[in-house]
């Protein structure tokens, strides 16, 4: 048997250039169709000027489901309701309340109004 030597081995060349798919066969019926990504400033936020997002840390809010890590986002536009999450500052130091009508209220700054509470499930 007679081997023939031509030298060095050449790399092989790449059958699949990178490029865009082609599409091949029969279109797919939802090619047209594109669901849009769910933008959580544009569900969340209403006015984006007068909203602040606060970090809890501690867990003396668990009462109000707030937890440690949370993250609150807060409206400083809303109007207190009745029933409603407020951020507000007494004597200096910033208090989480449940406003009540009904209920006598000691005097108190309304920072703002809790609009959400992002928890982690981890």
């Amino acid at each position: 048997m007679k081997m023939n030597i031509s030298g060095k081995i050449r790399r092989r060349k790449d059958k699949h250039a990178p490029e865009v798919s082609k599409q091949t066969g029969f279109p797919s019926a939802a090619t047209h169709y594109r669901e849009a990504t769910i933008d959580l400033h544009t569900e969340l936020i209403h006015n984006q000027d007068a909203t602040f997002f606060i970090r809890v840390n501690g867990d003396a809010w668990s009462k109000f489901n707030i937890y440690h890590n949370n993250v609150l986002i807060i409206d400083r536009s809303f109007r207190l309701k009745e029933g409603s999450l407020a951020v507000i500052v007494e004597e200096g130091e910033f208090d989480i309340i449940r406003f009540s009508e009904k209920q006598v209220q000691p005097e108190f700054l309304l920072w703002g109004v809790i609009t959400y509470i992002i928890q982690s499930v981890s």
